[in-house]
């Protein structure tokens, strides 16, 4: 594990930002803080020298930063498709990627972005495992209010005024829709990060075997009264300085333990919540490739 301090962006500034920075910006991206005070608090940082603009640029989202695997890449095919969601917000849409060459079925695997709607990077995600020969399907909560909105603030206001129990009949009714897709071979597995991971967490507790296989990064569990009916195996990956995720951590694994549920989990020292996005500050190149290759050695025995 990787100990040293959370790796920049490149950027003029060399010198690492002061983990405050890091939390406080993991408190405005999940609502626990407004703009105006995480502006504020980073404002207390200028008298080590740095600058707001220096910080801003090193803790939010270049999208530009986080392509892997582009978007007309001749190894795969992309289009967007809708998809029926009765119990949630009636319809749903979502970036479908699927190997270009493809001869036969393939197993397939749900991309759930986090709390701002589906953005660069998770359609990104979603290429990268269509590269590796999955049907990669990654929906849009805020489909239902126009689709994400071009930049992560309006987009975690969008999703905020949605309702959170349609999100999930949403998320599920998607992942039935991908299980049965066409060129599917019915074995579904699901990634997600965030609020994604933890709807991974949830979909393992509401789909019983209809998920084979999934891998929530930085998820919270779903509520305890659903962890009893996870059948999936499940690969957890944490950051070892994501205090506010971890603190659920310890009660979910002696359910999980209790319940029989087959689980791995990896703790990633010395990284942010969010290492596994390469569009910010808190990308850990070492870590996110290794958690990331972990997911798809992980999937490869279960879904293939």
């Amino acid at each position: 594990m990787n100990t040293q301090d959370p790796p920049l962006r490149k950027t003029a500034e060399t010198r690492t930002i002061p983990q405050e920075a890091f939390d406080w910006y993991d408190e405005y991206a999940h609502g626990l803080i407004d703009r105006r005070t995480f502006i504020a608090k980073l404002g207390t940082l200028t008298a080590l020298g740095y600058s707001i603009s220096i910080l801003t640029t090193a803790l939010m989202p270049n999208y530009a930063e986080a392509e892997q695997v582009s978007f007309n890449d001749s190894l795969i095919k992309a289009t967007y498709v809708g998809f029926s969601s009765p119990k949630g917000h009636g319809e749903g849409r979502g970036y479908l990627v699927v190997p270009r060459e493809l001869k036969d079925k393939a197993p397939a695997i749900l991309v759930v972005h986090e709390n701002r709607g589906l953005n660069p990077y998770i359609k990104d995600v979603a290429r990268r495992l269509a590269i590796k020969g999955y049907i990669a399907f990654a929906p849009d909560a805020l489909f239902p209010v126009g689709g994400y909105p071009g930049n992560d603030d309006e987009g975690r206001a969008l999703q905020k005024q949605l309702n959170r129990s349609k999100i999930e009949e949403d998320f599920i009714a998607a992942a039935e829709f991908l299980k049965n897709h066409d060129l599917s071979t019915g074995k579904l597995g699901a990634v997600g990060f965030c609020f994604g991971g933890y709807i991974v967490n949830t979909l393992a507790a509401t789909l019983g075997d209809g998920l084979d296989a999934g891998v929530p990064f930085y998820g919270t569990p779903a509520t305890e009264e659903r962890q009893k009916d996870i059948s999936a195996p499940l690969l957890l990956q944490f950051a070892g300085l994501d205090n506010r995720v971890n603190s659920s951590w310890p009660k979910y694994e002696t359910n999980l333990k209790n319940n029989g549920v087959n689980y791995t989990a990896y703790v990633y020292e010395g990284v942010n919540h969010g290492f596994h996005n390469d569009s910010t500050g808190r990308y850990a190149k070492k870590e996110a490739e290794l958690a990331w290759s972990r997911t798809l050695t992980f999937f490869d025995k279960h879904l293939r």
